[in-house]
């Protein structure tokens, strides 16, 4: 069983679309997958098509007890295999620390509970709040997003301080898992010239290969499926590169 934590310190590039393209690689393997919502905004558990259920990541970790977060599985309109730990707006307001554990009570809540699962992915927040920190504490693996931009660039290096600290701090067994660059567009000479900065100040860092920006991929979200499932070449493009992604988690 491998955890993952997709972080991102830059909303808008892609971090959901990211933890949805993985989840899709290992459901098209038949691997059970469970897909932890930590962000408020929701946008992975309304991708996930989840079953509606009363309890959310809001109430797991509310309550804070070992396993509790077996209370709140609900099954993804995906198929069998995957499973959720929905999100809802009242999240956020975990967001800040509470008592002693706070970083710690999503690893306690997932006592006995992730262990059924080949792959759980954790879909962070961008901000370095008490929900990421929770999430690092959780995880084996930081897999960082960004996109060949500016902005996003000056926030990776940040993410990287953050995982160093996290384990430094309060989780021994987590590591980086590598940067992933999303939402590309080859043509652009600003991307091309981010890109190589990239490259250069991470070589050994950067995932797979980069996933491109692709109209396929809000079409496959909206209709509810993985992107493994959209039936266009562009679709297979980016599931290649998620598939990447997986083999590189999963070593």
């Amino acid at each position: 069983m491998t955890t993952v934590a997709v972080l991102s310190l830059k909303g808008g590039v892609g971090k959901s679309t990211t933890t949805l393209g993985i989840a899709g690689a290992a459901w098209a393997r038949g691997d059970r997958v469970l897909v932890i919502d930590l962000d408020p905004q929701a946008n992975a558990t309304s991708a996930l098509d989840a079953a509606p259920h009363p309890f959310t990541m809001n109430d797991v970790l509310a309550d804070g007890r070992p396993g509790i977060a077996a209370e709140a599985l609900v099954s993804s309109g995906w198929g069998r295999g995957i499973d959720v730990l929905t999100s809802e707006e009242a999240l956020a307001h975990r967001n800040r620390p509470e008592g002693p554990d706070s970083a710690t009570r999503l690893r306690i809540t997932l006592q006995g509970v992730a262990e059924a699962y080949t792959l759980v992915i954790i879909d962070c927040p961008p901000s370095l709040d008490e929900l990421t920190r929770n999430a690092l504490a959780a995880a084996d693996r930081a897999l960082i997003v960004t996109e060949p931009g500016y902005f996003a660039l000056q926030g990776t290096d940040r993410a990287l301080r953050a995982v160093d600290v996290a384990r430094d701090t309060f989780n021994l067994r987590l590591r980086p898992a590598g940067i992933l660059v999303n939402r590309v567009r080859e043509t652009l000479g600003e991307h091309r010239r981010h890109l190589q900065t990239l490259r250069d100040d991470y070589p050994s860092l950067l995932v797979g290969m980069e996933v491109p920006e692709s109209p396929e991929i809000p079409e496959a979200q909206r209709a509810g499926v993985p992107i493994q499932a959209w039936p266009s070449p562009g679709a297979r493009i980016v599931a290649n590169a998620f598939d990447d992604v997986l083999d590189v988690l999963m070593s």
